[in-house]
């Protein structure tokens, strides 16, 4: 009976990389600018000052937005 049952098993192919020279111009170009944008913050971020007994870790409302652990909260 157990052999009539279908597998459950996947195969799932990766896709495949894309290399920044393929993206269109527009793509390339949106990925530069998210670029600067993330260094401007890491830039802004070591320039605060260190929390007295804080949580630790990362400021989480660095992007504007309450996040930790990838997850975002709009207040």
């Amino acid at each position: 009976m157990a052999a009539d049952a279908p597998s459950l098993a996947t195969e799932v192919q990766e896709a495949p990389r894309r290399r920044f020279e393929d993206l269109p111009p527009a793509a390339q170009r949106a990925l530069k600018e998210a670029e600067a944008r993330r260094a401007e913050i890491d830039a802004r971020q070591e320039t605060l000052p260190a929390e007295v007994n804080g949580r630790g870790g990362l400021e989480p409302t660095r992007y504007d937005d309450w996040e930790i652990k990838g997850l975002t909260s709009d207040f």
